[in-house]
């Protein structure tokens, strides 16, 4: 493939999962376990005019905002409208709500409304509820109402004050049959919990994966797009990185080398096609964003 060839790929390329922090957004009990994990010289501050330097050559990214006091994430949706308002058709942002917020679902309804934001974030283990408790699903109807998408990180973190138990992927299994037309993304696909986000996936139609941050882990990375195939859900898959915490091309060369694993060996390989189709699946289109 020629120098040219190669950037028009590039650019047809849509990053699903990144982030923006100003100064003091990333902080509380996540900086401190980040610090632990990294080394104390961390810290994290992504502006809007950095972000952008790294994303206007692509098709485009989602932003994601970050409504999280129980772990000390603040990036608030005026911040994330913002700066996507600069750049529409290419930025989409996500607004993002602490469901034990009393207002919640009103707070979405202005950040779509009134901000523009496309889509919610939410994670458990970083915003501290139970997903299936009832008491949070008049968010979701919100969300179902105003027909933007929630993007869930629902996986793991190194976070210690963040809740475990409520990150599991199948406990968005009640709320995808409670809502069926809601779209939901699974972040991380799940991780460590790849083949349970994969069955959820799979049994409920407008359920999604991403596979941002999955390069960081690549013999994990590899058993998962394996399972994806076997399942035949790799259709469900959404290209995203994760930034800051990895680049777009970081994760572009991890799952372009996926089958390294496989060389000299009897493993199964995962079809170069289903490679390609995840890294130009039309996100936009498919999550109503256009």
């Amino acid at each position: 493939m020629d120098k040219r060839c190669g950037e028009e790929a590039h650019e047809m390329i849509f990053d699903c999962h990144t982030h923006v922090f100003g100064p003091g957004q990333f902080g509380g009990a996540t900086l401190a376990a980040a610090k632990r994990a990294w080394g104390d010289g961390q810290e994290m501050l992504v502006t809007p005019e950095g972000h952008w330097e790294l994303f206007k050559d692509i098709a485009g990214a989602i932003v994601l905002a970050f409504d999280a006091p129980a772990t000390g994430l603040n990036v608030p949706n005026e911040y994330v409208a913002d700066y996507v308002a600069k750049h529409p058709g290419k930025l989409f942002g996500f607004a993002s709500v602490d469901p034990n917020r009393l207002n919640a679902a009103s707070l979405l309804e202005s950040a779509v409304k009134e901000l523009g934001l496309q889509g919610l974030k939410l994670g458990p283990i970083y915003q501290n509820f139970y997903p299936e408790a009832k008491e949070h699903f008049p968010l979701y109807a919100k969300a179902d109402e105003l027909g933007v998408p929630i993007l869930w990180h629902q996986g793991t973190s190194f976070v210690p004050e963040g809740y475990l138990d409520a990150s599991r992927p199948a406990a968005l299994d009640p709320i995808a049959r409670a809502f069926p037309n809601l779209k939901m993304v699974i972040a991380h696909m799940g991780h460590p919990w790849v083949d349970e986000c994969i069955a959820v996936v799979r049994k409920n139609p407008n359920l999604y994966m991403d596979l941002s941050a999955l390069g960081s882990r690549p013999w994990q990375f590899y058993n998962a797009l394996v399972s994806a195939c076997e399942y035949g859900v790799t259709h469900k898959i959404l290209f995203g990185s994760d930034y800051p915490f990895f680049t777009t091309q970081q994760m572009i060369d991890a799952l372009r080398n996926i089958n390294r694993f496989t060389e000299g060996t009897s493993l199964p390989r995962v079809p170069e096609q289903v490679i390609e189709d995840i890294l130009h699946r039309n996100t936009p289109e498919l999550l109503g964003l256009v």
